[in-house]
């Protein structure tokens, strides 16, 4: 056999075996690292490229090397599960950096991290002034885990008193100019409906390069044209402003007529329709 097509079978022998072996070590090993199996993954990628070329070497003596390397860390990781020490001394365990606006100089040394990294770890995550933190946590993984001061959080609908919806998913219901059928009937709707949406706004399928229909039946068009415009979806504003209109009628309505009886069911409406419009401006405006 060439020696090419030894060394062609040998590499795709350990690729596959590569493969097989990160799959069972789960996704954390392509997410974040932990020493441990930074350096796991380092040998194991020397290990592959050594018995995919080294024609000299057996083969199987280089699977035997390959597999101890990944036994141990799962057998390692299926103990860290049930052991919380373990876990600690493997993977060791997030250090506090920055206590109620203070830079904790000892862990900074212990975690081997100067007054500029911090400062960088901090800028990446929108923060300029350490003073505006409450608590900095660096985890095992190295990430900066940061906690604002209350006054200096962004503000929420929850502060604010207001109630929101939890967002459904968007379906993408055009694809590369094709139909996708199955999100167009997840949502109940049809292709004659799409079809109707397309028409309002000048486009036909073909054109179309990605569409997506978010939980209010509003329309995203992406298009392969990428110097013409299409309408922003304006289905909220035009229920609001649906909702506001028959409102102002009621309030016509209440006013014009001299039935005592019709004016106070036109008023009744009126305020039961303007608290309806309260509840769903905060959803219809997000």
């Amino acid at each position: 056999m060439p020696t090419w097509v030894e060394i062609v079978f040998r590499s795709l022998g350990a690729l596959a075996i590569l493969f097989l072996m990160t799959r069972i070590l789960g996704k954390k090993q392509i997410s974040q690292l932990t020493f441990f199996e930074y350096v796991l993954g380092i040998t194991l990628g020397e290990l592959a490229g050594f018995i995919s070329t080294d024609i000299e070497g057996h083969y199987f003596y280089g699977l035997t090397a390959l597999f101890v390397w990944f036994i141990v860390p799962f057998g390692l990781e299926f103990l860290t599960l049930k052991s919380r020490k373990l876990r600690h001394w493997f993977e060791g365990r997030g250090r506090v950096v920055i206590k109620e606006g203070k830079v904790l100089e000892d862990n900074l040394k212990k975690e081997r991290l100067t007054a500029d990294e911090l400062l960088e770890q901090l800028r990446g995550k929108n923060v300029f002034n350490v003073a505006d933190v409450e608590f900095a946590v660096m985890e095992t993984n190295g990430e900066l885990s940061v906690l604002l001061r209350k006054e200096k959080q962004p503000i929420t609908p929850s502060h604010m008193g207001q109630k929101v919806v939890n967002e459904v998913e968007p379906q993408i219901v055009i694809m590369d100019g094709k139909y996708i059928d199955e999100p167009l009937a997840t949502l109940g709707l049809s292709r004659g409906w799409l079809n109707a949406e397309l028409e309002k706004i000048g486009v036909t399928v073909e054109n179309v390069f990605l569409a997506q229909v978010d939980a209010y039946q509003q329309l995203w068009v992406d298009l392969f044209d990428d110097k013409l415009k299409v309408p922003a979806p304006q289905g909220k504003a035009l229920l609001i402003a649906t909702l506001k209109k028959s409102q102002a009628d009621l309030e016509l309505f209440a006013a014009a007529t001299r039935n005592e009886e019709a004016k106070k069911m036109y008023e009744n409406n009126s305020r039961e329709l303007a608290d309806v419009i309260s509840k769903l401006t905060p959803m219809l405006q997000s």
